[in-house]
């Protein structure tokens, strides 16, 4: 089975500005948008036009480029500080995903080694380049080593959106769901709707419908009884955030999926670059937990929302403990406990510039 990823692509460099699918209009409509300041990279990354970890580190990186260009700078000096700023802007955007502040730190530090404003424009696009052709090899690569890990396995629970459009290639957790489909296997994926913004019912149904894999979305407080009943094969999720003992942040919702996987008996993978893999952070309870608006769940439908002046806690993300992850997919190979020393391999067979 052939995937395609690119009509049109999640996001691209076109030269002068970042293309980008809004995220927020889907299923409804398909629509690019073009950004070309630093506000508007910030603003959709912020607003989840465009969203998943990969994704956001490539357009973060690409990001800088677009900063030094609105800048104008006439001395390296000012290139420098440009960059400096941007960094600081994007890099905050979404605290969670380790990918972002990865990526716009990576492309600053390479672009400090122009000697002219012209050679900090190029090295930094020239590491932005990397950043997205990294993340699509990874994605490939993921997909084939997930292939081979679920091959007895072909229905499938996954949450939220780890596909392409969270990423610059085939996705991580639906990169292994393509891996699957590629190499000839019957798969089907079970999607929870992921409340409050919908990113399992809006957009991984709407691009493994549009890949023609079979899926089915459910509520997010039926995925426990499903697994129960022994429909699913094995669970696999993304990730923002792999601390170095193997604890993982994921979309809200994911550490109740593992539990009952765990009830249930079924296995529960992780899928994500290593560039997900964060060593500086020790464990789950270090990692920044993003807080989204409370509008995102008091709505404008007054029928399915709480009332006028009750609280609301929003939580982007939660933390599954490393023990009840089966393994880690990446794309140097399948780690599984100890994760504290697979992760530390993992990171050295790949090199320094995927530990940020």
């Amino acid at each position: 089975m052939t995937v395609c990823i690119d009509d049109p692509p999640t996001l691209r460099w076109t030269g002068t500005q970042v293309d980008i699918i809004d995220q927020t209009l889907l299923p409804g409509e398909l629509r690019v948008v073009g950004l070309c300041s630093v506000d508007d990279v910030v603003d959709a990354i912020s607003r989840l036009a465009v969203r998943g970890a990969p994704a956001i580190g490539a357009c973060g990186a690409y990001g800088l480029v677009v900063a030094l260009d609105e800048a104008a700078a006439d001395t390296v000096t000012d290139a420098h500080q440009a960059l400096d700023q941007a960094v600081n802007r994007i890099g905050n955007a979404r605290p969670t995903a380790v990918n972002l502040s990865h990526a716009v730190n990576r492309v600053r530090d390479r672009a400090a080694a122009g000697a002219t404003v012209a050679e900090v424009r190029a090295l930094a696009l020239t590491e932005a380049d990397a950043v997205y052709h990294e993340d699509r090899a990874a994605c490939d690569a993921i997909g084939r080593h997930g292939a081979r890990e679920l091959a007895a396995h072909r229905t499938l629970l996954t949450h939220c959106n780890a596909g392409r459009l969270a990423t610059t290639g085939i996705g991580t957790a639906l990169g292994v769901v393509y891996g699957k489909a590629r190499e000839g296997q019957e798969v089907e994926v079970f999607a929870p709707e992921t409340r409050p913004l919908l990113q399992g019912a809006r957009l991984t149904a709407w691009e493994l419908a549009d890949a023609g894999i079979p899926v089915t979305v459910i509520p997010d407080s039926s995925a426990c009884g499903l697994l129960a009943s022994g429909k699913i094969d094995a669970v696999i999720v993304g990730a923002d955030r792999i601390a170095a003992n193997g604890d993982v942040a994921n979309k809200v919702g994911t550490f109740s999926h593992a539990v009952a996987a765990r009830r249930a008996g079924v296995p529960f993978y992780v899928a994500a670059p290593t560039s997900t893999l964060d060593p500086g952070t020790a464990a789950g309870g270090d990692i920044p937990i993003e807080q989204r608006d409370p509008t995102e769940v008091h709505g404008t439908q007054p029928r399915v929302t709480p009332a006028e002046g009750v609280e609301v806690w929003n939580p982007a993300f939660d933390v599954t403990p490393a023990e009840l992850i089966t393994a880690i997919i990446t794309e140097v190979g399948v780690l599984r406990p100890d994760y504290s020393a697979s992760i530390a391999d993992a990171l050295r067979r790949v090199g320094p510039s995927s530990e940020g």
